[in-house]
């Protein structure tokens, strides 16, 4: 079931830790940042505990007595039958207390604690395992900015403004847009910056082409996971893990634009309309596309449009499909010995009359891999083309298709078509030496 996370404020508050070994400094240490009036008591203490600023020592056993005005007590001696003999008279006074390396005597347990000035986010696995509690932690301290609590600061001296010159029902976007302001820009804010919040003047926005990666959820960036986390507006494709969607912030929007073959959702031009829009709303907006923008993902088109409309934006990349999937396959598309190189081809374009006649003849002659993306519908004409400008019928190739758990499909160029008639899109197509191997552990 687990434990009900309560804070409490321990400033001035009485408290009790009894033990005077490394067990009792740890605790010792969180503590005295939360500013209680603290008493250690054992019969000798570590030299650590003695240089320990703004405590009462007492150099003797635990005595009942000492309990008298303690608001909690820590029981952290390297005797047990103590220890419980402290929990047994906690409990008959009602004062709360923590019993070092036994859950069964403890009415409330030490979290694994992450401190950035204000902000304290405690970690508890209801004493399963330390172990577990100490991997969050470490992630959390990863997360949090080590100038949060600094920050924290800040927006709090600007609260008493807020109130002065915004009106309340306004008042929760106010601090939601300083915060976030203050994640991207830094603070203390400009005044011209400032002042456009607290006028209700949207500003300008920015615009985050992030890849999402393919596949997992996790395989998004850091960077692009934290822009997520802290963004107004997210504007997202089809090729998405749908926990991704989970990390945006509760109150931003949620802008599906999505495309399937035989199947619009939104035509680009308006999409790069609706970024810019949302950005000259003063929002920080997330393009957010399976694989990596710059990668047949139309990211270019969308920078350029940007840059036209004079939107500040930036490029985070992602792990293109064209490399992952066919690696998730255990097909590497470059080898020693099998292949040097690698080439992406967008199957849209590939056959299209625009492109040069000899364009089939340039593919066949290129001794790496060839990696066709979004071209399952023209796979036979995709072979039939690529034997004609010269490639053997042997040559190795592969189908990986399939959106949730993707079919591997492998074959040759001679008979690739006929064997991957039943796969699904969207469909990953490798061709060459590697397109034969099977790295898969």
């Amino acid at each position: 079931m687990g434990y009900f996370p309560f804070f409490m404020e321990l400033e001035g508050r009485e408290g009790l830790v009894v033990g005077g070994g490394a067990v009792a400094l740890r605790k010792l240490q969180k503590l005295l940042s939360y500013g209680p009036r603290l008493t250690v008591a054992a019969p000798e203490l570590l030299e650590e505990i003695e240089a320990l600023p703004g405590l009462t020592r007492l150099r003797q056993t635990f005595a009942p007595a000492m309990l008298e005005g303690k608001r909690f007590v820590i029981a952290a001696t390297d005797d047990r039958e103590v220890n419980r003999e402290i929990a047994a008279l906690c409990r008959e006074r009602g004062i709360p207390v923590n019993v070092v390396d036994d859950k069964e005597q403890c009415t409330f347990l030490f979290p694994a604690l992450v401190k950035r000035g204000d902000l304290t986010v405690g970690v508890s696995t209801a004493g399963a395992s330390p172990s577990a509690a100490a991997w969050v932690k470490r992630r959390v301290l990863a997360a949090v900015p080590e100038d949060f609590g600094e920050m924290l600061d800040y927006l709090a001296s600007l609260r008493p403004m807020v109130r002065e010159r915004v009106a309340e029902e306004n008042r929760a976007a106010v601090f939601a847009r300083l915060f976030s302001d203050c994640m991207e820009q830094g603070f203390p804010l400009e005044e011209a910056a400032l002042a456009a919040v607290l006028e209700g003047a949207p500003g300008m926005g920015k615009v985050y082409l992030v890849g999402a990666g393919c596949g997992a959820a996790d395989l998004i960036t850091l960077r692009g996971l934290r822009l997520l986390e802290r963004c107004g507006v997210v504007v997202y494709d089809d090729l998405l893990a749908p926990e991704l969607l989970d990390a945006a912030p509760e109150g931003a929007e949620r802008i599906y634009v999505g495309k399937r073959r035989g199947r619009h959702s939104m035509a680009q031009e308006a999409i790069n309309a609706l970024l810019i829009s949302k950005a000259r709303e003063g929002k920080q907006v997330v393009r957010l596309k399976g694989g990596d923008p710059f990668v047949f993902g139309r990211g270019g088109e969308e920078a350029l449009a940007l840059q036209a409309a004079g939107i500040a934006w930036e490029y985070v990349p992602g792990v293109t499909s064209a490399v992952a999937v066919p690696g998730a396959a255990g097909i590497p598309v470059t080898h020693r010995g099998v292949s040097r190189s690698f080439h992406v081809v967008t199957a849209h374009t590939a056959d299209s009359p625009e492109g040069p006649p000899s364009r089939w003849e340039e593919l066949a002659r290129l001794e790496g891999t060839l990696v066709f993306l979004m071209g399952l519908s023209q796979l036979g004409e995709i072979a039939r083309r690529l034997m004609e400008a010269g490639l053997p019928p042997d040559t190795s190739a592969a189908v990986i298709g399939g959106k949730n758990a993707p079919r591997t499909i492998r074959g040759t160029l001679g008979d690739i078509a006929e064997r991957a008639r039943e796969a699904e899109a969207p469909a990953v197509i490798v061709v060459g030496g590697t397109a034969g191997m099977d790295l898969r552990p």
